[in-house]
């Protein structure tokens, strides 16, 4: 008897110029074997404390390592002590687990709206958005871009509450010469492919308030206080308080290694790619045909992604496809969590989310990726222009 087979279709072309791929700084693999060698590769091995100084080198605060930057913002939650009844404010442009970590506890996610220039949290909107039952702000540093820090940190002085920076996108970057991540009581990094150093899954809780760093390493280790036991100060070691496995193991912290040692040259060539494109994409802006990102003087930023905000819906969905037929990947972002389904569920907005609902429409991310060649770069500028020299033509 023949089998039925489903409807087919063909697979997508191969993209010569795909939208994100994971750089190589060097020494990934010699690392990871001798991982492997070592009979570590659970957590908190010589890899992992290796990665911790190194980046506590960088941000100056102590850090967790952990298996993803989810892991941070729901141990943030945690340790926030959100729950039933407690409002967090943040922004609705943002990927999922920004609203997830506190949803998870019992919180309300209040939604407010983003900034025009720099697409951050409107540091007004929070203001007007803060109630009785507030207990947290989660500013989220868009594109490695820092949020107004110092306005959001008056408004969490004035009312009592907690300051958590999603900083999954903002290592190496910096607000007035402060590290992003390191200005909250708490800060979150994703060391995800997509991010500038990355372990393929993995990420950090910065941990900006002393105080807090004891339950962190408990609420890390599975809710024990087992590395105190490790470091001898205590006997054994015994379940404390709730928590889970949110450790990332030895192999992760190889390959991540491998990657802050070469966080400088590979942001550098980040850096370059950005410039570029922005050199080259300059008369686009000035013609009124999109905008082109904004860096605040105050703000250092780590060229996380290059985006083009273009004129309409559908001119967005006509470059996206216009880049792929010429085998180059374009992707639009997020879709605003107060519009999804969960979003409408277990949050709420406060004020009008008009630039939010606007941006997210009309937002396009080009290619961008240290071992994109000069070549590949012209390639891109090229195909861009030529899309916009068609529509004037027209």
């Amino acid at each position: 008897m023949a089998l039925r087979q489903g409807p087919t279709s063909e697979a997508p072309p191969r993209l010569e110029i795909p939208f994100n791929r994971a750089a190589r700084a060097g020494n990934e693999q010699a690392y990871i074997d001798a991982a492997i060698e070592g009979g570590h590769l659970s957590a908190d091995g010589p890899f992992t404390r290796d990665c911790s100084r190194l980046l506590e080198e960088m941000l100056g605060s102590p850090v967790l390592l952990v298996h993803s930057c989810t892991a941070a913002l729901e141990m943030a939650a945690l340790l926030c002590e959100v729950g039933p009844g407690d409002e967090v404010i943040m922004p609705s442009y943002t990927f999922v687990s920004t609203a997830n970590a506190f949803v998870l506890r019992g919180a309300t996610p209040v939604f407010v709206d983003i900034a025009e220039d720099t697409l951050n949290l409107d540091a007004e909107a929070v203001a007007t958005a803060v109630t009785s039952r507030t207990k947290a702000i989660v500013p989220v540093h868009y594109a490695g871009v820092g949020c107004d820090m110092d306005r959001l940190g008056s408004i969490a002085d004035e009312h009592g509450l907690l300051l958590v920076e999603d900083a999954a996108q903002g290592l190496l970057s910096s607000y007035r010469g402060r590290p992003l991540g390191t200005m909250g009581q708490l800060g979150a990094i994703s060391f995800h492919e997509t991010k500038n150093i990355t372990c393929g899954e993995g990420g950090a809780l910065v941990v900006n308030e002393p105080a807090l760093m004891d339950r962190a390493e408990i609420l890390r280790e599975k809710g024990t206080d087992r590395s105190r036991f490790f470091r001898g100060q205590t006997d054994k070691y015994t379940w404390m308080d709730l928590g889970s496995s949110h450790a990332l193991s030895e192999l992760g912290a190889a390959f991540l290694k491998a990657q802050l040692e070469e966080v400088e040259r590979l942001t550098a060539r980040r850096l370059a790619i950005w410039d570029a494109y922005r050199d080259a994409l300059a008369d686009l802006e000035r013609d009124g045909h999109a905008r082109l990102p904004v860096v605040p003087a105050d703000c250092i930023h780590n060229a996380h992604m290059f985006y083009l905000l273009l004129r309409s819906r559908d001119e967005r969905e006509a470059l996206i496809a216009h880049l792929r037929a010429r085998g180059i990947g374009a992707v639009f972002h997020y879709v605003p969590l107060h519009s999804s389904t969960a979003g409408r569920r277990f949050g709420r907005t406060s004020g009008t989310l008009a630039v939010t609902d606007d941006v997210s429409a009309r937002l396009v991310r080009l290619p961008l990726w240290p071992e994109l060649s000069d070549e590949q770069v012209t390639q891109v500028i090229a195909a861009v222009r030529a899309f916009f020299a068609d529509k004037t033509a027209a």
